[in-house]
């Protein structure tokens, strides 16, 4: 066997160690299975074995099944379907009912099994452990345990739904399966479904002991008078899964058939035996399977993201180790950059117009760290060693060896020039500089450069601390080496990074743009502040367009618009906008969040946010029973979408992966479709085209389809299938 070793003790413990060859990570695949079928056979079937520990060669135990597998596996569903739908369904369900069926002759077999987990169990491989008769975990906190398919629009396939809903109490356990939420070892063990936690070095000997102990081969379902947590039909159990149906669709919309179907297996599993359970389950991860949002979240949330994430746009140069950082203006966001950087374990030079503005910029690094301290995610240690990393300066000459510097200043063109030239005179001739500016194109800036070639724009987006998403600028001379350095950074601070050509407002803030317009759009048409937001959650997007202004500043706002309008003229913008951004800016001081007041009043906690009454006053209002709630929700998602193409016809966006994961890392564009382009491949490029059309003859010119989607649609392509993937990933 390639994957485990088996070694037999003297007490006739089998110790079985997880090891796949060539992976940092122990995955479920094909050949793992076959591997482990054999494995349980092997136990089962000698004499000499009394029971078997399994645990992990590796510092984890495993992160689950693999999912490119799967996506082979919903294409070559695909491909049969269109020759014999009943096969098809029943290759489908057997191969989803296959791990169940493997777990399940482990623990109805006659030999006790105990998972010995020296570190992070998640998907699939807990549901090994899970299956097993006791669970041993290392007392690492960062041994996480959990179950994260609902998150790439799946559910568990293993048992999961089943053994949870035994084990853990209903409110927990709900949550741990519809949030994808993983736990710490002392958690996992007082939710009961970790039994024992001990220092790492002794995880296999005490799995082993229980064995000795006398283990019983039983799982508790199996056992006589067990009774689970809840019972389904009595009152607690009806107010449960009745509240928890309603949070549900008050959540998500019932844009996600995989969260439904997680609720189904639990409701109607906890009614029938525990092998008819399983396949009950299993069916509904079949059907699952075959869902347009699990093909779309697999792919961009987890093979695109994946591919990204191992620098899938870096060229082929030398990679150069980086050691020293500079990031100029100590801000909030020059702030958050300097601390992620130091969390890397990287040397930053925090530099900003006097030293108590740059020491300002490094408490804000202590403020998170004593956050972290006092939720138990730190230790004054560690932050004492990520402050030493940081040097507050109003001294250029401190960005001396630094091999990367960002500049991180106001939105003027005039002080990022200076900012410049004072760099380039300190730093060394192959040091990158670097400009995180959100709106003004980097081959303008690079002009202030005296090596344009080592400019590029690392877009960071707010806070910089919690969002995942790093937009990397090319300018038109920006040279290989740059990029490089740019992508490997964006990468040691644990980033996802996307590559696109310079643009005004690039690539994620042209979306952005699109969603607030749309919104201001609405306003000006008449439609009810309230509905503007709610249709925009309701179309599966995690922060409404007037919330998301408010939290980047409507006076931001309103400088862009200017910006715009001095450098492509009046014509360049709305007037129904510049109206409305003045109104709330000008004559109410409606700066947003940060004010206290915008399209929201922010009263002081723990009062909560509430829409400005007057802006029903600002354009006359239609009655909301006129109002189309699916065209507002079309609205949406057709001029994000629309925006995405545009940018990949004007060769901003070269590589789809990168539009579908920088919407959804970026601003949360509805990730159940899988990004912009996923969202036009799966409705059909005609059939995109056509109700784009509807919308800009009700709606506006902006919805017209560019050339691109009429060629598109004329030709039957996908982009997935025009732009480098085939057909049959895009089908995957």
């Amino acid at each position: 066997m390639k994957n485990f070793t088996l070694e037999k003790d003297a007490d006739g413990i089998a110790l079985i160690t997880w090891d796949m060859p060539g992976k940092s990570m122990n995955v479920i695949d094909a050949t793992m299975m076959d591997e482990f079928d054999a494995l349980i056979d092997n136990v089962a079937g000698d004499d000499s074995i009394k029971g078997a520990v399994i645990t992990s060669g590796k510092k984890a135990f495993g992160a689950g099944a693999d999912l490119t597998m799967l996506q082979n596996i919903m294409g070559e569903y695909a491909a049969q379907k269109a020759k014999d739908e009943q096969a098809a369904a029943q290759t489908l369900f057997d191969g989803a009912y296959r791990l169940n069926q493997t777990l399940r002759r482990l623990e109805a077999g006659d030999k006790p099994w105990v998972a010995a987990l020296n570190g992070m169990a998640l998907g699939g491989c807990l549901e090994i452990a899970l299956a097993c008769h006791a669970r041993v975990s290392t007392d690492d906190e960062k041994a996480t345990y959990g179950l994260p398919e609902v998150k790439v629009g799946l559910l568990p396939g293993g048992g999961g739904t089943q053994r949870i809903a035994r084990l853990v109490n209903p409110q927990d356990g709900m949550q741990m399966l519809l949030q994808g939420k993983a736990h710490p070892p002392k958690k996992a063990k007082q939710l009961g479904f970790i039994t024992e936690i001990v220092p790492a070095a002794e995880v296999v000997e005490t799995a082993k002991q229980m064995i000795r102990d006398g283990l019983k081969a039983e799982a508790p379902w199996d056992q006589k008078g067990f009774k689970a947590p809840i019972n389904v039909w009595s009152p607690a159990g009806v107010q449960m899964l009745s509240a928890g149906n309603a949070i549900l669709r008050k959540e998500t919309y019932a844009n996600y058939p995989n969260a439904l179907n997680i609720m189904k297996c639990v409701y109607e599993g906890l009614l029938l035996p525990f092998d008819t359970a399983l396949k009950v389950e299993s069916r509904y991860f079949a059907h699952t399977l075959t869902t347009p949002e699990a093909k779309a979240m697999i792919r961009s949330l987890f093979v695109n993201m994946q591919e990204l994430n191992k620098g899938a746009r870096r060229p082929d140069v030398a990679k150069q180790e980086l050691k020293k950082v500079g990031v100029i203006g100590a801000g909030f966001m020059g702030a958050g950059i300097a601390y992620v950087t130091a969390k890397a374990g990287l040397e930053v030079v925090l530099l900003d117009r006097d030293k108590e503005a740059a020491e300002k910029g490094k408490a804000y690094s202590e403020g998170l760290l004593d956050k972290a301290i006092s939720r138990k995610r730190s230790t004054p240690e560690k932050k004492e060693a990520l402050l030493n990393l940081i040097t507050a300066t109003d001294d250029y000459a401190a960005l001396e060896g630094c091999d990367l510097v960002v500049e991180a200043v106001f939105e003027d063109k005039g002080i990022k020039k200076a900012v410049t030239e004072s760099t380039e005179a300190v730093i060394s001739d192959t040091a990158i500089f670097a400009s995180n500016t959100s709106t003004i194109p980097i081959t303008e800036l690079a002009q202030a450069s005296s090596r344009a070639k080592n400019f590029v724009g690392i877009h960071f987006f707010s806070p910089v601390d919690r969002m995942m998403l790093v937009e990397i600028i090319m300018g038109e001379e920006t040279g290989d080496e740059a990029l490089a350095m740019a992508i490997d950074y964006v990468l040691a601070i644990k980033k996802t990074p996307i590559v696109v050509n310079d643009s005004r407002g690039f690539y994620v803030n042209r979306c952005v743009m699109r969603y607030m317009n749309e919104a201001w759009n609405m306003l000006a048409d008449g439609v009810p502040a309230p509905m503007v937001e709610n249709a925009a959650k309701m179309v599966g997007m995690p922060v409404g367009p007037l919330t998301l202004n408010d939290e980047v500043a409507i006076d931001l706002s309103q400088k862009v618009i200017k910006q715009t309008i001095a450098d492509l003229g009046q014509g360049a913008v709305d007037p129904r906008h510049v109206s409305l951004v003045n109104t709330l800016v000008d004559d109410h001081g409606r700066l947003g969040k940060k004010a206290g007041k915008g399209f929201f009043d922010y009263p002081e906690k723990p009062g909560k946010k509430k829409l400005w009454p007057e802006l029903k006053n600002l354009f006359p209002q239609l009655d909301p029973d006129t109002i189309d709630v699916g065209d507002l929700k079309d609205r949406y998602l057709y001029t994000i979408a629309m925006e995405a193409a545009r940018t990949v016809e004007e060769q901003v966006v070269t590589d789809i992966r990168e539009a579908d994961v920088g919407a959804i890392l970026g601003f949360g564009f509805a990730p159940y479709t899988g990004g912009p382009l996923s969202f036009i491949d799966e409705i059909g490029l005609a059939a995109f085209k056509s109700r784009a059309e509807e919308l800009a003859k009700e709606y506006g010119d902006h919805f017209a389809p560019i050339d691109l989607i009429k060629d598109m649609a004329a030709k039957g392509d996908t982009f997935y299938g025009r732009f480098g993937f085939g057909e049959d990933q895009a089908a995957a």
